[in-house]
């Protein structure tokens, strides 16, 4: 029996080849269409290379197991969560690495109403049936004779997810905007080029100004990435050369998007969180608002500001969908730039909140460095900074011993989360990579902030001996 190790914690994610191929691909197709008996479900793909080949055998190994397929083609993550809860379907799958390397593909899957797939409701069942393969067995009822076969029909869902784009925001309100919208070559351009399309017949004066736009498998700028400085340049230099009101640049299946002032300064995604809760609940008081442990302070007090309910949830997109639907949230924010909505099906969206942010501009007459300007001052943080270590969690161990007997609040939610007087950090290990992530913020302290930061790396560093 094979060891599928490209199943994680609530996606498929794996090296080409040796974790996964055609072959995999194939039987994971099967396994869906078993565990989950569906009749029909949307399947897409990004523009990796090798995408393409693995959502054919995918979708043979559906069809194999009696499934009907919509072929959304290019796409990305939330093109397929789309599908699954806007059409009557039976659950939806992206093939996609979103920003791992090259040499990296996988898959999210989601059921019906675009429920999340993860390892804790049925994804390490489907990776059971897809190592043991029973429909190899002479014995096992086939359905592969092709009165039984399921069928394959391409679909276009982005004309009906344009219009569902739109119900966020009131076109009327928009000023003229220049914004620099940044592709990185992966799955996003098609989504941006039919918003223009749609911009142009309502008159929203909306000016895109495209960077690396068309999808290319090389990735000739480098993987799409915009959490990486080094994948900011681009987005940055051409907001300031256009003079554009903002900046907009996607990952790989664009279901986070990452936002840059006027001035071409990346914005941390945590302070959008904020941004949006207000936005929303500016509309929606007293709604219910997910947030992660990360990063807190600044979002709590907008939240209660803004006579909303903050809750907190453990770290990544199928904890925080589903403590959303437990909560029936309006909202759910990860300083990681995923944002999710209810009324998107309680998923992550990459478009959404920069069409937000467009009528916020808009609306308030104030450029984006000074929307956010307030927040940053008032709880400054380093953002996210990660470090390969050779045993995790002793360093994190060695902190709690380090800090606990001057911590006001210690918590286990998710990694360790550390809060004191005047600043606070969370440390936790990667779901997805070898790594420590370490967060830290202070209450209006730039000077105590970068103390900490250096204070807290140096210990990791010493405890974790860098690799």
């Amino acid at each position: 029996m094979d060891n599928l190790t490209c199943f994680k914690a609530y996606d498929i994610r794996g090296r080409l080849g040796e974790e996964l191929n055609i072959t995999v691909a194939y039987n994971i197709g099967r396994a869906y269409a078993e565990w989950l008996t569906p009749k029909k479900v949307a399947v897409g793909g990004d523009a990796r290379q090798t995408s393409a080949a693995l959502k054919g055998a995918l979708i043979r190994g559906l069809n194999d197991g009696g499934v009907d397929v919509l072929d959304l083609g290019l796409a990305g993550s939330e093109e397929v969560y789309f599908a699954a809860f806007h059409l009557d379907i039976d659950g939806g799958i992206e093939v996609t690495a979103s920003h791992n390397p090259i040499d990296f593909n996988g898959m999210k899957l989601v059921g019906k109403r675009a429920q999340p797939i993860s390892s804790d409701n049925g994804l390490l069942d489907i990776k059971s049936l897809a190592e043991r393969k029973p429909w190899q067995d002479d014995s096992y009822p086939s359905q592969d004779q092709t009165s039984q076969r399921g069928s394959t029909v391409n679909y276009d869902i982005v004309p009906a997810l344009i219009q569902h784009y739109l119900g966020y925001i009131d076109t009327n309100n928009i000023i003229p905007l220049k914004v620099v919208v940044n592709s990185g070559n992966g799955a996003a351009g098609h989504i941006v080029d039919a918003l223009e399309l749609e911009f142009n017949r309502l008159a929203v004066p909306i000016e895109f100004i495209k960077v690396h736009h068309q999808p290319d498998s090389t990735f000739p700028n480098g993987i799409p990435n915009p959490l990486l400085p080094e994948c900011r340049e681009a987005t940055s230099k051409a907001v300031v050369e256009n003079q554009a009101d903002f900046g907009v640049a996607w990952d790989g299946d664009f279901d986070r998007c990452f936002l840059f002032d006027e001035t071409g300064q990346f914005i941390e995604g945590y302070y959008i969180v904020g941004l949006l809760a207000e936005m929303l609940l500016r509309h929606h008081p007293g709604e219910k608002i997910i947030h992660d442990p990360r990063l807190t302070w600044n979002t709590r007090d907008v939240i209660k500001r803004f006579s909303g309910i903050p809750l907190q949830s453990k770290t990544g997109h199928a904890f925080i969908k589903q403590a959303m639907r437990d909560e029936n949230a309006i909202y759910g924010g990860e300083m990681s730039a995923h944002h999710y909505f209810r009324d998107f099906g309680y998923c992550d969206s990459g478009m959404i909140p920069w069409l937000m942010i467009s009528e916020l501009i808009s609306v308030s007459g104030t450029a984006l460095s000074q929307l956010v300007a307030k927040q940053i001052s008032s709880y400054p943080s380093p953002g996210e900074l990660n470090a390969t270590v050779q045993e995790p969690d002793s360093v994190i161990d060695s902190l709690y011993n380090d800090y606990a007997a001057d911590a006001v609040v210690i918590e286990w939610v998710d990694g360790l989360s550390m809060e004191f007087c005047n600043w606070r950090f969370n440390i936790r290990k990667s779901n997805t990579e070898p790594l420590l992530r370490l967060n830290l913020e202070t209450k209006g302290n730039q000077k105590l902030m970068l103390e900490k930061t250096k204070e807290l790396t140096k210990k990791i560093n010493e405890y974790g001996l860098y690799k």
